[in-house]
């Protein structure tokens, strides 16, 4: 359907009815410089002239992603669209507008679409970014949710590839959180023993939940002593490694023990290869 409602005339009066529920769903949060959002084959938007335009795109796919069977639609959304800002926050950009992709096995049951975009909405909005269209299909299996984010960028953004030798790496963030929550739900809490139900709730919070850190991401894109940025998603080590390939350098650690340990991993090996630390309270 592109950014539309109605959408192709093969559509179904089941699908109609969901994409009405998506469209009262989504506007429920402001759109800043749209022209024309869901309600045409396209959408158009009113860039900042001047400003680079960024874009990223990220699927999540049941089973590889995510488990339903701990993640609720929420929190499915919330994720969806979470890793997308940190993306846009890697580069120290402003993200504005999401586009939505989302397959589903028939029949989509109503109020988990509209919980998985209310998770979506919860988790840009205070980021000030709308959805601005999408498309629907059916899966033959499993959910499928692909969100692309537009933002922008009035500087220079920082890029990975302008790391340099001799360059301090720092992180925002508690390393290794959504790891242990993952370890966590996993686990089960009956054989977590004598864990605190704080600490549970604090770690998989981080997984399942997470908090881009779009403001942290302009303030450091701003500042004149910081020129090569990424996100974590793929753990600490990983992303250090990779700006570490690009200046030909080899990099050391030295991180602190997570309190991880009672997942039964010490806490450099949950910190430094886990993935998702972009998000970690």
């Amino acid at each position: 359907m592109g950014a539309a409602d109605p959408p192709s005339r093969s559509s179904s009066p089941g699908e109609l009815d969901i994409i009405r529920l998506i469209r009262r769903t989504v506007e429920r949060s402001p759109a800043e410089r749209v022209e024309t959002g869901i309600g045409d084959d396209t959408a158009v938007l009113l860039p900042q002239p001047g400003a680079r335009l960024l874009a990223t795109t990220d699927l999540i796919v049941e089973d590889v992603h995510f488990r339903r069977a701990w993640a609720s639609p929420f929190d499915i959304g919330w994720k969806a669209m979470a890793v997308n800002l940190s993306d846009i926050a890697g580069k120290g950009g402003h993200p504005l507008w999401a586009l939505v992709g989302l397959a589903l096995p028939a029949p989509a049951d109503p109020a988990e679409v509209e919980s998985l975009y209310e998770g979506m909405r919860q988790a840009a909005a205070p980021h000030g970014v709308a959805i601005v269209g999408g498309d629907t299909s059916v899966s033959p299996r499993g959910w499928f949710i692909n969100v692309t984010l537009l933002g922008e960028h009035l500087g220079v953004p920082r890029l990975r590839s302008a790391a340099k030798p001799g360059d301090a790496v720092a992180v925002t963030g508690t390393l290794g959180r959504s790891a242990a929550g993952l370890a966590a739900l996993e686990a089960g809490r009956a054989r977590l023993g004598a864990v605190r139900p704080e600490t549970i709730e604090v770690v998989t919070a981080a997984h399942l939940r997470p908090t881009a850190r779009v403001a942290e991401g302009r303030w450091l894109g701003a500042a004149a002593g910081v020129h090569a940025m990424m996100d974590c998603s793929d753990g600490l080590g990983r992303a250090t490694g990779t700006a570490l390939t690009v200046v030909g350098e080899i990099g050391t650690f030295n991180a602190l023990e997570a309190g991880v340990t009672f997942l039964g991993a010490g806490g450099l090996r949950v910190a430094i290869p886990a993935g998702y630390e972009h998000f970690s309270g």
